[in-house]
């Protein structure tokens, strides 16, 4: 199976970005399925339904939520009404929507995708991100029950976004790290078959500090003071993110490449996905 992974989208020149290039994509990588982390598309903070549908229609199959998985009000009503939207599993007990689900592609292919918030760093303490995790992927082993499982790992540490891989050796066929808005070049197959980046990046201008314009967030670094909002970059997006291909027989992936297009972070080379 063919899958896309793409990280954080951050404001309109996110999901313009994905927009125009998703779709080529798709074509040209003959893709099975795309997950796409949508937590920052409306305004850098939140997604709307309206963004969602957007996303969507440019080719997601899945899109994954966060932390700000409902700075947008509107989305405590929508995630309801759109199964492909997924927000943390291990959020509050009473927020709408759901941590899981198992999608089925036109030819019968089984993918489980999943999305846990880690705990190292983050301002909330949101519940046991690994026992989330093992419960889904004990009812729902790869190569068995699903052809393949990602699962996209929502922290700021690198260190425990590289647990949570270790943890899911062998049993997940993909964890990759989402929410810190900067690539690792750690892409890898691990051990036991599970493919792995600590964070895909995001789908933003690098032109920023983690996408967002610069002057705000230097202006508290060197002050200490705040004076406006944070707002999204304007200038052309990167397209970041992961590309894995995996056995359907077993669940395991075969090949992991780091994804870069357009912005600051298209490579000078040739592509070799």
């Amino acid at each position: 199976m063919k899958i896309l992974f793409l990280g954080d989208v951050v404001g309109r020149t996110g999901r313009t970005a994905v927009a125009a290039r998703l779709p080529q994509m798709r074509r040209d990588w003959k893709l099975d399925f795309v997950v796409v982390n949508g937590e920052n598309a409306t305004g850098g903070m939140g997604l709307s339904g309206a963004h969602a549908t957007e996303i969507l229609a440019a080719g997601a199959d899945c899109i994954t939520l966060g932390d700000h998985s409902f700075d947008q009000k509107d989305m405590l009503q929508a995630i309801g009404g759109e199964p492909r939207i997924l927000r943390p599993l291990n959020y509050a007990k009473e927020a709408p929507g759901r941590g899981a689900a198992v999608f089925t592609l036109s030819d019968g292919r089984k993918v489980l995708v999943a999305q846990v918030l880690g705990q190292v760093f983050m301002k909330r303490p949101f519940a046991d991100p690994f026992s989330a995790v093992d419960q889904v992927l004990a009812a729902h082993p790869r190569g068995g029950m699903v052809q393949a499982s990602l699962i996209d790992v929502h922290c700021e540490a690198t260190s425990e976004k590289m647990g949570m891989g270790h943890f899911c050796d062998g049993r997940a066929s993909i964890v990759v790290g989402t929410h810190t808005h900067v690539p690792t070049g750690d892409a890898q197959i691990l051990p036991r078959g599970t493919a792995f980046q600590a964070d895909a990046g995001m789908c933003g201008d690098y032109d920023s500090v983690i996408g967002m314009e610069k002057v705000e967030p230097l202006r508290r670094f060197v002050t200490g003071m705040a004076k406006g909002r944070f707002t999204p970059a304007t200038g052309e997006a990167s397209v970041s993110g992961l590309y894995v291909e995996t056995d359907d027989a077993t669940g395991a992936a075969t090949r992991v490449v780091m994804v870069r297009q357009g912005g600051r972070l298209e490579p000078s080379g040739p592509t070799t996905v």
